[in-house]
């Protein structure tokens, strides 16, 4: 009977926590020397896993199965933000390990192939997403050169002292990966305010980010009658307040939008601003939604231009992003797993937050599933998960994967 071992799950997933502790939570950036520690630490488990290890040459830990496949492939990311938290990434990359681990101990199981992936950089310290990019194929060669980090390292250094410079990369090979599952903390509150165990993806949500420069004129701050200002501040504030009456008309409930920063020119007490910039971002996993947000905004830059005063201009900050839906077949493994396991205490949900698998879906049927965060906290030293849902999560994961193979070599 397949059975996972709990205080196994937990002690890796603790081990892994220490490379990079911080108080209750880590900092492991991408390719810093705790992160190679870490790496090399997990390549070691994944190889006395029965799994045969590499590190490829942009940082991936690959373990491949020594089992013929098909194969389903598990996975996620152990790099964390600058004040992460313990299990962000590092959640679904153990759950790999010790999938594969009880399988292989299951005679009915055994001869199963499950892959797992520890993906480089997700989280963006040089460039996001780069190992799961890299695995489907595609051409990051100029982001190696190119792309840094805050404190100006070039990628291609931080491949150099980590070792990894002409190192092979590992690439997706589609006659066995016929499968891609990611499981993952929610990194929000629904679950826990609904009182569920488990939360089965649909789609990972798309996203739009965008500039919003207001121009106006700096003027004298007491000179300058209220009647005659033309304060790029004050437009920006206004406008805000128009978009989100527009954008609440077009919402759902999982529908998020949020001014990530304000810049105002040239800041000062004792002046009118004249420009003001904002930077902006919305996600929804209805491209029809997000279509509509898309023109409701182009239609209040249109209307507060003919107004007059102050101008406004948009400009993307980065390529707009298409909602991922996962594959439903793989959807409904999950969903059965979690009946059998948490009858009642599971639902469907989307992600509001990007993941490998929206890189790799597009190559592999992928899907996800999520435990639930405490107190909706992620990105950040007091993320956490209880004990009880980090073991029932790899319980019900471990039950969809089985069910997955079977249906695979069917």
């Amino acid at each position: 009977m397949l059975k996972i071992d709990p205080a196994r799950l937990l002690k890796d997933l603790r081990h892994l926590r220490a490379f990079g502790a911080n108080g209750p939570g880590v900092v492991r950036l991408s390719l810093s020397s705790v992160d190679m520690d870490a790496r090399r630490w997990l390549a070691g488990r994944m190889n006395e896993a029965g799994l045969t290890a590499t590190i490829d040459g942009v940082g991936t830990v690959f373990g491949r199965s020594r089992n013929a496949g098909p194969a389903l492939l598990i996975g996620s990311h152990t790099d964390t933000q600058p004040t992460g938290g313990w299990l962000d990434g590092a959640l679904g990359v153990i759950y790999g390990l010790e999938i594969a681990r009880a399988l292989a101990e299951c005679e009915e199981t055994r001869h199963f192939a499950v892959d797992v992936a520890s993906w480089i950089d997700e989280e963006g310290t040089f460039s996001g997403f780069l190992g799961s990019r890299s695995f489907v194929g595609e051409n990051v060669d100029g982001i190696v050169r190119g792309a840094r980090d805050r404190e100006g390292m070039l990628l291609a250094d931080a491949l150099q002292r980590a070792g990894l410079a002409g190192t092979p990369r590992v690439r997706v090979d589609e006659t066995r990966h016929k499968a891609y599952l990611e499981p993952h903390i929610e990194q929000g509150g629904r679950l826990e305010a609904h009182g569920k165990s488990i939360g089965v993806v649909t789609t990972i949500v798309g996203i739009r980010e965008m500039k919003l420069c207001f121009t106006g004129q700096r003027n004298h701050a007491g000179t300058t009658p209220m009647s005659i200002r033309r304060d790029a501040g004050a437009a920006l504030v206004s406008f805000i307040a128009r978009m989100d009456e527009a954008f609440r008309d077009i919402a759902d409930a999982d529908t998020v939008w949020t001014v990530g920063r304000i810049e105002l020119d040239p800041g000062s007490f004792s002046v009118v601003p004249g420009k003001a910039d904002m930077y902006l971002q919305f996600r929804d996993a209805s491209a029809a939604r997000l279509h509509a947000m898309d023109a409701a905004l182009a239609a209040l830059i249109r209307d507060f231009n003919a107004e007059g005063g102050v101008s406004v201009a948009m400009t993307d900050s980065e390529p707009p992003e298409a909602p991922v839906v996962m594959d439903a077949a793989l959807q409904a493994h999950l969903a059965d797993a979690a009946e059998a396991l948490a009858s009642g205490q599971w639902e469907r949900m989307p992600s509001g937050a990007s993941h490998d698998a929206q890189v790799i879906a597009h190559h592999v049927p992928a899907c996800m599933l999520f435990v639930p965060s405490i107190g909706g906290v992620s990105h950040d030293f007091i993320e956490d998960t209880a004990e009880a849902h980090i073991v029932l999560g790899c319980e019900v994961a471990a039950r969809a994967a089985a069910t997955i193979l079977r249906s695979l070599q069917a």
